[in-house]
């Protein structure tokens, strides 16, 4: 009897541990998954992610892991970076379809989706209609790009014939799209799927302040690249944590509600390469609580 009794106690005991631990399980699974909706810029249509080359010094694969480490959801991919997980290859809109199924993969696994891709420069024509058709294949939403003004007709067309954006991005003075007023009269007339990339630290760096450059393309923002810096007007100005610097984060989320902007906004930390996953929480954290003030 005494034998029959413990065999019981021994099975009670192990039930207990398997239940405790589905529920443990379950409940986690459900936290992670929930994450995304109760972020407070999910209700303002906003999907905050990183652009990859934040972490330029890694390969795609290892980047994922850090993009999701700092609380994020959403990735913009650059086209140089090498894709890793033992695949050699880049992020290049040419790579082979097993390195395309390994992505898609992945980014399953990992729960980060591929919104955009970007920046697309290329002197071949040819290349865009091959861009737009990798981009659709991978479900990205916005193409971020600095086309050639010759070629600005074409990815009008090709935004419309595969139902993707592009996004027209501006590096600083002296590169071609530094000024608002030269995004605007290069759309003009074109494609409603395209409109701007504005990089608000660009902005900083090219003596613009990213306020009015917003207004000034009201209506056109599709994407943004959010950057912090530590000095105004300066090229060589470095980011620091969001809310911290020169840049005016706090106005620039004020704006972009006051436009009802809907859309990508990617964090491109260009600093402390090598260990910059910790700049990005932070900025990250300091963004979610400024979106949250009124």
């Amino acid at each position: 009897m005494k034998n029959r009794y413990s065999n019981t106690n021994k099975l009670l005991l192990f039930a207990v541990i398997i239940i405790t631990t589905y529920i443990s399980c379950s409940s986690r699974l459900n936290s992670s998954k929930n994450t995304t909706q109760n972020d407070p810029e999910v209700s303002l249509g906003w999907k905050l992610g990183a652009q990859a080359y934040t972490f330029n010094r890694f390969s795609f694969t290892q980047a994922l892991s850090k993009i999701d480490s700092c609380g994020l959801h959403f990735v913009e991919a650059y086209p140089s970076q090498i894709i890793g997980g033992g695949i050699q290859e880049k992020m290049d809109f040419r790579m082979s379809e097993t390195s395309k199924t390994y992505l898609q993969k992945l980014l399953k696994a990992k729960g980060i989706r591929l919104v955009s891709y970007g920046v697309i420069t290329t002197k071949d024509s040819n290349d865009w209609e091959k861009i737009f058709a990798f981009a659709k294949s991978m479900g990205v939403e916005n193409i971020t790009c600095e086309p050639q003004n010759k070629d600005i007709p074409l990815v009008s067309k090709l935004c419309d014939k595969y139902q993707i954006n592009a996004a027209i991005h501006n590096h600083p003075n002296p590169s071609i799209y530094w000024k608002p007023d030269v995004v605007l009269n290069t759309i003009k007339g074109q494609s409603k799927r395209l409109g701007a990339c504005a990089d608000i630290g660009h902005w900083v760096r090219s003596g613009l302040d990213p306020i009015a450059a917003l207004k000034q393309l009201e209506g056109h923002v599709i994407q943004l690249h959010l950057k912090d810096l530590n000095e105004f007007g300066n090229v060589k100005a470095h980011d620091v944590h969001w809310g911290t610097g020169v840049s005016n984060v706090k106005g620039v989320i004020a704006e972009l509600k006051r436009q009802q902007f809907k859309g990508v906004i990617s964090a491109e930390y260009e600093y402390n390469w090598e260990k910059n996953v910790p700049d990005v929480t932070a900025s990250v954290i300091n963004f979610r609580k400024m979106v949250q003030e009124k």
